[in-house]
């Protein structure tokens, strides 16, 4: 099957228009797209009745959609980016669709958006700002001296996948003492030892770690992993740092926790109440953001040049398997358990 065969539908919502360095990359590889602008569910199962795959960023694919490509002559869906809580990736299973993503296109920019707001919070720099367009220099001056310096500070990992492992690298380099947890408590700690990480478990973490960050997937089982409970654990003095998924967090909880003074600040990139694949969002936009010991991004972390570019790549490398009936590579796809509705060399299953 040559690539002009492959019928590619990309969804693009309001805010994932296909970018000329995508589009170059596509025409570079024989590939021609149908672009669907709905956000209809309905309507975007009538635009990829007929699709070989389906391409999409963040625009939701509920089972009505996955159902009309079931009827259809699909094979995939090629998420460009990483999450995949937006796709029934269930019932696409269910009807042997292959769901592939690029999983770490981004991972050295969040570890470096972590590390950002860590050094916000350890600075105290929103607070000395504050003071400084105050004009009260004393006050603004009066920030430091709570706070401790980094090496002197223990990060907590949650999960010890890529983004956390360049996260650790990077606040290694601070001095900081690192702590991860994971899923899998047998896997290989070979990684985490060389760089001296303690791997320990979730309860320790909360109770030694003066920041936590989050880097797990959004699953059932760690839907509000953060919670009353979780926060109850945490030190008086610390941070939780949320870069993965929203709804890992349950934000009226930790809105409590910070208006009680039983965690001193977050900072937050993904949200579970916040539609923020729009341009605009009138105020009041989120109880958060009322507070001054909490610094908001609009999912960003991922963001780069450089991550726009290797998402591309990623990509289009998935489809360039796809149409010579290749799996692409194992990290990448999301349903290993698939039993794929087409024969594809080198198939999971």
């Amino acid at each position: 099957m040559s690539g002009r065969d492959l019928e590619i539908v990309r969804l693009t919502a309001q805010i994932f228009q296909p970018g000329d360095y995508e589009l170059r990359r596509l025409a570079e590889n024989g590939f021609a797209i149908v672009q669907c602008h709905d956000e209809d569910p309905a309507a975007i199962a009538r635009a990829v009745a007929d699709a070989d795959v389906v391409v999409t960023i963040g625009t939701p694919m509920p089972r009505v959609v996955i159902d009309a490509l079931g009827a259809g002559p699909a094979r995939a869906i090629a998420r460009f980016g990483t999450g995949t809580d937006k796709i029934d990736v269930a019932r696409a299973t269910e009807l042997g669709l292959v769901v592939c993503n690029t999983p770490y296109f981004c991972v050295e920019d969040m570890a470096d958006h972590v590390m950002a707001m860590i050094l916000h919070f350890n600075r105290q720099l929103g607070p000395a700002h504050r003071a400084m367009h105050d004009g009260d220099l004393a006050r603004a001056r009066s920030f430091i001296a709570k706070s401790n310096r980094m090496s002197a500070s223990t990060l907590g990992l949650i999960g010890f996948g890529r983004s956390a492992v360049h996260t650790a690298q990077r606040a290694r380099g601070f001095g900081m003492r690192v702590l991860a947890t994971r899923s899998n408590p047998n896997a290989p700690r070979d990684e985490a030892d060389a760089l001296g990480v303690i791997m320990t478990d979730l309860d320790t973490l909360l109770r030694e770690s003066d920041y936590v960050s989050l880097h797990v997937p959004l699953t059932r089982r760690t839907e509000n992993m953060i919670g009353d409970a979780a926060l109850a654990k945490m030190k008086p003095d610390s941070v939780l740092i949320n870069t993965s998924r929203g709804k890992l967090v349950d934000e009226d909880a930790l809105f409590r926790a910070l208006t009680q003074g039983r965690i001193a600040g977050a900072g937050i990139d993904t949200y579970g109440g916040i539609d923020i694949f729009v341009d605009r969002i009138e105020p009041p936009v989120h109880p958060l953001a009322a507070l001054d010991n909490v610094i908001l991004s609009p999912h960003t972390a991922g963001g780069s040049v450089q991550s726009r570019f290797d998402m591309m790549d990623a990509g289009v490398q998935n489809l360039i398997e796809l149409r010579v009936d290749r799996m692409p590579a194992p990290e990448t796809i999301v349903n290993p358990e698939v039993r794929a509705r087409f024969p594809f060399e080198g198939r999971v299953r």
